[in-house]
């Protein structure tokens, strides 16, 4: 949670020193692109509390399970398990491959 902390906080400063540097045109651009990276961020939470709420029901999940119960690509369910194993909330069991499970910590 520190890195979103972070993050929300870099954005509100880039925000202000946009609406007070840039020309109207250039401001909007600027906001709404930071709109939208706040709206992924936003997705991207969801969709790892699906995965920790998935987990909870199950208690071991494959990458494949995650895969079909949010509908993304095996690569997305890799980057949402390393940050969660980065947030130490999951380990994963197993070493590669098909035989890779995950759960709670």
């Amino acid at each position: 949670m520190g890195y979103i902390l972070l993050f929300i906080i870099a954005v509100v400063l880039l925000v202000v020193i946009v609406v007070l540097l840039l020309p109207r045109r250039a401001r909007d651009k600027v906001v709404g692109i930071c709109e939208a990276a706040l709206g992924q961020n936003k997705k991207k939470q969801e969709r790892k509390e699906k995965i920790l709420e998935l987990l909870a029901q199950r208690g071991e999940v494959s990458n494949s399970d995650i895969r079909e119960a949010l509908e993304i690509s095996p690569a997305s369910v890799v980057r949402y398990m390393d940050e969660l194993q980065e947030e130490d909330r999951v380990e994963q069991v197993g070493d590669t491959g098909q035989s890779v499970t995950y759960r709670l910590k």
